[in-house]
């Protein structure tokens, strides 16, 4: 079965054609938007096994901000899994306590884990998945983080943030009783890179598609197709309620950015006429709240506005 094919028989029918012949655009937008600008935590730096697991494991219901601090002092005291094996247990757990990272039972299981490692696998790590989760401790999902950061040799992560992209973004996930979010995500994820594409998703969940979405602000490589951006509706299975939407400033500066993908470029009033019916030159909603809207677009890179005697023009930069 093709790539596209797979993703039409995960999305099952409805808009999944389109969105199949749009795939490989829908996947290079994505990596290209992450390549560009990601957030540089340091386990993203590197590919020792080793050093992912523990901050896997350390960012589980923890925020990343603080896992980065006592993700480095915790390499600096056991640099590899040998040092950590050989460590007394009960440091570990004092450690763990005293960076506040909680369910100190973590630090058992990585401690054991390491153990594991040294007299089971002789100091190399098991490379997939499924061998992954014979460490104590390390479930499917960590497992296969570590396989796809650690080796690229992972299927697509689904956390709760990848849920969230998929539900908003696919009109199909959104209206299934049981969502298959793991066959949805593995046929959007391109073959043998699971390195790069379970970053770069994770954080477009983690950047753009917060529970309180930004869009625009953060250039989402998928608005185009994204089906939350062209309805505004942004509920999610873990945002139950739909946040203010219907008048606000996103829903306008939606509006805009649409609009000008539509056309090449349009003058000021023609743009207010088309994103508001209320909208009059000298009104309230009028040239100067338009001015404000698209002031904050230039700044964050979506648009230029272009000032002449005779008229003001905007176009998206390209």
């Amino acid at each position: 079965m093709s790539d596209t094919d797979a993703l039409s028989a995960a999305l099952r029918d409805g808009d999944a054609a389109e969105l199949s012949d749009d795939l490989d655009a829908i996947r290079e937008a994505l990596v290209e938007w992450y390549r560009a600008d990601h957030r540089a935590f340091p386990w993203r730096r590197t590919e020792d096994p080793y050093a992912i697991l523990v901050s896997e494991v350390m960012s589980q219901q923890t925020q990343l901000d603080r896992v980065v601090p006592a993700w480095e002092d915790f390499l600096e005291q056991w640099p590899t899994t040998a040092d950590l094996a050989d460590a007394d247990r009960a440091d570990v757990v004092a450690f763990w306590s005293s960076h506040s990272l909680g369910y100190n039972n973590r630090a058992t299981y990585l401690h054991e884990a390491a153990g594991q490692i040294e007299t089971e696998y002789g100091g190399s790590f098991p490379e997939t998945p499924t061998e992954l989760q014979e460490l104590m401790g390390v479930g499917p999902y960590t497992a296969n983080a570590v396989a796809s950061f650690a080796f690229n040799n992972g299927d697509a992560v689904v956390d709760t943030n990848v849920k969230r992209v998929l539900y908003r973004a696919f009109a199909e996930i959104r209206n299934a009783d049981d969502p298959d979010y793991e066959s949805v995500a593995n046929a959007l994820m391109p073959a043998g890179e699971s390195r790069i594409w379970n970053n770069a998703i994770m954080e477009l969940g983690g950047v753009a598609c917060g529970k309180k979405p930004r869009c625009d602000e953060e250039g989402c490589p998928w608005r185009e197709w994204c089906h939350a951006y062209q309805t505004g509706d942004f509920t999610a299975p873990d945002v139950p309620t739909q946040p203010s939407f219907e008048g606000s400033r996103r829903q306008f500066r939606g509006r805009v950015v649409r609009l000008l993908g539509e056309h090449d470029e349009m003058d000021l009033d023609t743009l207010g006429h088309r994103i508001r019916v209320d909208y009059t030159p000298d009104g309230e909603h009028g040239r100067e709240w338009l001015r404000g809207l698209l002031s904050d677009l230039a700044e964050d890179g979506l648009l230029e506005v272009e000032e002449t005697r005779e008229k003001t023009v905007v176009r998206l930069r390209r």
